[in-house]
């Protein structure tokens, strides 16, 4: 299932001196089930990711070239995310060939990795990944090289799980 993000970019209400908090809290009630808000901000937002929490939802922060920010929240009600062609479940998938724990590492090197130890495993073998994010930009690679993947956050929240079934394809 893939999530359709609605999109608030605060720089130019935080430009004209107003405070967009009452802003975000419209956009995020106006969301639908399946819904994340994708916010852009000169800043990193701290102090909403709690008030945020407390309404259900994770995040997950892009820094930009220009030095602002990208948070993503999505709903914790979303727990499992999968690629399109995922046709005969993970539920059939052989046990993950490599395992990597990612969690300490900032982007892009964990998709770098992922991408790279991918290239080394033969047609149908599994990775699994453990991530101190979701991997929102590796999705699209994943689609591009012909691979299968799931995944979800552990119950803690804190932790990304990715199983990555090794396609047809390579780039």
């Amino acid at each position: 299932m893939a999530v359709e993000y609605k999109d608030l970019d605060v720089r130019p209400i935080l430009k004209a001196g107003v405070e967009p908090f009452a802003e975000i809290m419209a956009s995020v009630n106006a969301l639908g089930p399946d819904q994340g808000l994708r916010l852009i901000a000169p800043f990193k937002p701290q102090p909403l990711f709690s008030v945020m929490a407390r309404k259900g939802f994770r995040h997950e922060v892009l820094e930009l070239e220009d030095g602002d920010f990208e948070v993503r929240f999505l709903p914790e009600t979303i727990a499992v995310r999968a690629s399109d062609d995922d046709a005969d479940g993970a539920d059939a998938w052989p046990d993950p060939a490599v395992e990597l724990d990612l969690t300490d590492l900032d982007p892009p090197q964990p998709m770098l990795r992922i991408l790279q130890t991918l290239e080394t495993l033969p047609k149908g073998a599994v990775l699994f990944a453990a991530l101190g994010r979701e991997p929102i930009l590796l999705y699209p690679e994943l689609v591009k090289r012909g691979h299968q993947w799931v995944g979800n956050y552990d119950k803690s929240g804190e932790a990304f799980r990715v199983m990555i079934r090794r396609g047809e394809t390579a780039a």
